[in-house]
């Protein structure tokens, strides 16, 4: 791989492009794109030149690259965890804050922590915890003392998340069924959208009973 390519890679990460569009891009598979992230600092810290010089180092060498801390923040598991929210439809640097709240020892980080660790602009975790507490995945808590905010992932939180989807998809599905009487029952759209609306709530509220039933496990 070429600096050239290592810039581009670099570039496509900072636009908040997904490892399978930056690797179409360079005309080259998905697993190369992540594999040099990956053993070159991650999403937050991969850097082209560094990249460029640690790649020949290792070639002199004849040495792969070293392993990386399990759980380390732009390391392995945290990379999964982002790609599979990403998959999801989860905006790429709220996964990456998801990701750095679930993956440390308590499951608390303030924005300043957040900032320094993905080495993102401040504006850029406003905008990713503002998302992920409202749709329940973390919480905020205030610290008197040095009055600032603490952003907190803990395990009721997959409760509310789960929640919070269902009773949105709830009202999609009662809009439908409102709009279905309005086109009329007889007619094919008024069934379409009465057969969808029908069936979104009961699985939805299906849903709802579930999590309230196992919510005992978070405990």
């Amino acid at each position: 791989m070429t600096q050239q390519d290592r810039q581009r890679i670099a570039a496509g990460l900072a636009d908040g492009l997904s490892y399978a569009e930056i690797a179409r891009r360079l005309n080259r598979p998905t697993s190369t794109i992540s594999r040099e992230v990956g053993r070159n600092g991650g999403p937050g810290g991969y850097r082209p030149q560094q990249a460029h010089h640690a790649t020949a180092q290792r070639a002199r060498r004849g040495t792969p690259a070293p392993p990386r801390a399990a759980g380390a923040s732009g390391g392995t598991m945290a990379e999964e965890i982002v790609e599979l929210a990403v998959r999801s439809g989860m905006p790429r640097m709220t996964a990456r804050v998801h990701a750095d709240l679930l993956l440390s020892e308590d499951g608390r980080r303030t924005a300043a922590e957040l900032t320094r660790r993905l080495k993102v602009s401040p504006a850029s975790v406003s905008v990713a915890v503002n998302f992920l507490v409202q749709q329940g995945f973390a919480r905020r808590e205030r610290d008197p003392q040095r009055r600032r905010d603490i952003y907190v992932v803990d395990d009721d939180a997959w409760y509310h998340s789960v929640v919070i989807s269902a009773r949105t998809t709830l009202e999609a599905a009662q809009a439908a069924m409102a709009a279905a009487q309005r086109f009329g029952l007889d007619g094919p759209v008024g069934q379409r959208l009465a057969k969808g609306g029908t069936f979104l709530e009961r699985v939805v509220l299906d849903m709802m009973e579930s999590a309230e039933r196992w919510r005992t496990l978070l405990a």
